[in-house]
């Protein structure tokens, strides 16, 4: 069984002389766009579900309690090396093949995660299988420019906007389904359902995505070198990236460090309790439609500042939320939903901005700006954990407001035009 074909029209990218015309979906069907986003989702949250668990993983692995923190940093290690390595192959090789291929790959380390600990040395093990978690994941930045690409021009942002919901949701979800269920039953068995559910999206992805045949004209080793010179010369790639990377720096610091002060005797929350109100961020992911609306019609530089100083101005009122209480939790939920919103809708302009750079070289835009804006997430983790333990909850939102404020210096400053690329 096929999927039926899409009408097609044939654009031309005339920033890139070397690249053919390309062929675009003169429409993209609303079950297509749903399909993406769904899988987005879903894939997406194989990255998250660790961070909740990494007390019981510990335990059950026999891991030192002075390196629990791999579990969460083999996984991002993962993902950017996926990133760097394999995202760029979306420009190379029939995109749904990728895609099944990486699928194939999360489903064996999904099923073999919690069956480590009935082997010899199971921490080794699944520390290996959490680096392969992460790496196959990448499959999330190979639909998402596929997306872009089965999208008509006037509506890309949207498309764009609609999917990254989709994977924004997955990643908010992530962290109270795996506390929920584990609290109910135990982590195997977030692993377990994770399995099944990424077998039966295989099955539902190779029946129903298009296939996408990039016309590719470099090879493999070639389209890794030509990343260097993407970045270097490509600004709006190099301003996005970096803006995008102070932005997810602060959403990081403050979804690190946020479970930890409410699991203090300020707060005095358990693990379900936290769960819960990480699902207030899930109120946030609305921003991705919106930015990517508010991209197509061309106000992506308004937008962005909007963003930038509404991620900054959401750490200000939690100041005083180190005491507790109830008015303390309601500022810090409010402050979880705005830089939510400001930090998915910064994501879709970047995403808007540089899909517009031709169709030939997404792939490898895309993975050198996740890649880089996950770099500055893992900073923020490092360095909001750090502040924490050294000078509280007003250090942490120093470092949060710090990161947000030090690009939209940067922001400020630059040429007119620039991020407004579309």
């Amino acid at each position: 069984m096929t999927p039926p074909p899409l009408p097609t029209e044939v654009i031309d990218h005339p920033r890139h002389d070397a690249a053919p015309p390309v062929d675009v979906p003169a429409a993209m069907p609303a079950w297509l766009m749903f399909l993406i986003a769904a899988a987005c989702g879903l894939i997406v949250a194989n990255l998250y579900y660790v961070q909740p668990l990494v007390g019981p993983i510990r335990e059950a692995v026999g891991l030192p309690a002075g390196a629990a923190g791999l579990l969460v940093t083999l996984t991002q290690l993962g993902y950017c090396a996926g990133l760097l390595l394999v995202v760029p192959l979306g420009d190379l090789v029939e995109n749904r093949r990728l895609v099944l291929a990486l699928v194939g790959v999360l489903v064996v380390a999904l099923v073999a995660a919690p069956l480590v600990p009935m082997l010899g040395h199971p921490a080794p093990a699944f520390l290996a299988c959490s680096l392969l978690i992460g790496f196959a994941a990448v499959a999330v930045q190979v639909l998402v420019p596929y997306a872009s690409h089965m999208a008509p021009e006037h509506v890309r942002g949207r498309v764009v906007g609609n999917v990254v919901s989709g994977l924004m949701f997955g990643i908010m979800l992530a962290r109270p389904v795996a506390s929920f269920i584990t609290h109910a039953w135990s982590w195997q068995v977030v692993y377990g359902l994770s399995a099944v559910l990424m077998v039966v999206l295989g099955i539902v992805l190779r029946v129903l995505l298009p296939t996408r045949r990039p016309h590719a004209t470099l090879g493999y080793l070639a389209l890794l070198a030509s990343m260097q010179g993407l970045m270097r010369d490509l600004p709006v790639l190099r301003r996005r990236a970096v803006y995008q990377a102070g932005m997810f720096g602060a959403f990081s610091v403050f979804w690190t460090v946020t479970p930890l002060l409410l699991a203090s005797p300020a707060y005095g929350m358990n693990q379900r309790d936290i769960a819960w109100f990480a699902l207030a961020g899930v109120a946030g992911t609305v921003a991705a439609p919106v930015g990517g609306r508010v991209a197509d019609r061309g106000w992506t530089r308004p937008a962005t500042a909007f963003c930038m100083i509404l991620g900054l101005l959401s750490f200000v009122p939690t100041l005083g939320a180190a005491g507790g209480g109830k008015l303390g939790l309601g500022l810090l939920v409010a402050a979880a939903i705005a830089l939510d919103f400001a930090v998915s809708g910064n994501l879709v302009l970047g995403q808007r901005a540089i899909y517009a750079l031709g169709a030939e070289v997404r792939g490898r835009v895309n993975g050198l700006y996740m890649a880089t804006f996950f770099l500055g997430g893992a900073t923020g983790s490092a360095l909001g954990a750090w502040s924490f333990a050294h000078g509280g909850w007003q250090a942490a939102c120093a470092v949060g407001m710090a990161l947000i404020g030090a690009v939209l210096l940067v922001f400020l400053g630059e040429p007119r035009g620039i991020t407004s690329t579309s």
